[in-house]
């Protein structure tokens, strides 16, 4: 019975079996907190949670959980303990009001409320699933009202979600929101699949329509001497080319009557043509 009594009663003094509550979580990793003006909200809300997170594994009570958060507070951050504990009935100094009075002071509304935001326009863009719901989950704390319940969360979620992904989802009214996610998860997949299928055959349809690499060789032209005139040709006096002999002319084709080219007559030869001068 004096053995029960005094467990108890080190309890109570922040003794646990023969380490402090202090020295349980310096062990475990949790860091002194000294309040230093011109820490990033971040890293104090890292801080935070981190030693919350150890506290939880170590069991500890709502009342160990104070005193522990207590005890690693040095310098600054310890003095502002003891103002606001100071003003406070006792009552009302728990390990929640510890909280959310610190997040108050070192932390701050504006990086509450832009968390918020963030969490209330969070949306698929480029992200997998698996990060859009790591993400929605870790800004989903600092909008504890807004999605109280896993319904809300799961409207939330697919408000988030891209329009064609979201139509095969939200008809469905999942409640429960993992399972929401592992549903959202399978329709992106079963769609990437879909589309990577059209590309193969779109791609597969287009090497079937291009001619064969014979067809697309240049025909070699064949090779002309000289200047090549296009069209028929025209001769100088005006009347189109007459087909035997290929001048223009009015009239009969002496070449095709066999007379003399020179005067015409069929009567006599070259030598004796009397039109000749020599």
């Amino acid at each position: 019975m004096l053995r029960i009594l005094e467990r108890v009663a080190r309890t109570n003094t922040g003794v646990l079996g023969r380490e402090t509550i202090f020295e349980r979580l310096q062990s475990n990793g949790a860091e002194i907190f000294k309040g230093v003006s011109g820490v990033a909200p971040n890293v104090v809300e890292y801080c935070l949670e981190a030693t919350k997170r150890i506290m939880d594994d170590l069991d500890f009570t709502l009342e160990q959980k104070l005193k522990g958060v207590v005890s690693l507070l040095r310098e600054e951050a310890y003095q502002w303990w003891l103002t606001v504990k100071g003003g406070t009935q006792l009552d009302q100094v728990t390990c929640e009001f510890f909280k959310f009075t610190f997040q108050g002071k070192y932390v701050g509304a504006h990086y509450m409320d832009d968390r918020r935001r963030a969490f209330l326009y969070l949306t698929e863009r480029d992200r997998s699933l698996a990060e859009c719901e790591a993400e929605f989950l870790r800004l989903s704390r600092y909008a504890k009202g807004i999605v109280a319940t896993d319904y809300e969360r799961c409207v939330q979620f697919q408000d988030g979600l891209k329009d064609s992904l979201r139509v095969l989802i939200a008809p469905q009214r999942e409640g429960n929101f993992a399972a929401l996610v592992e549903k959202a998860k399978i329709a992106k997949d079963v769609k990437c699949t879909e589309r990577l299928n059209r590309e193969r055959k779109r791609g597969r349809n287009n090497r079937d329509s291009e001619p064969s690499n014979s067809d697309q060789r240049p025909k070699r032209r064949a090779r002309v001497d000289g200047l090549v005139r296009v069209g028929p040709p025209v001769a100088a006096t005006g009347f189109p080319p007459y087909a035997i002999c290929g001048k223009g002319h009015v009239g009969e084709c002496w070449r095709r009557t066999r007379a003399y080219i020179s005067c015409g007559s069929m009567e006599h030869h070259f030598r004796k043509c009397p039109r000749r001068t020599d």
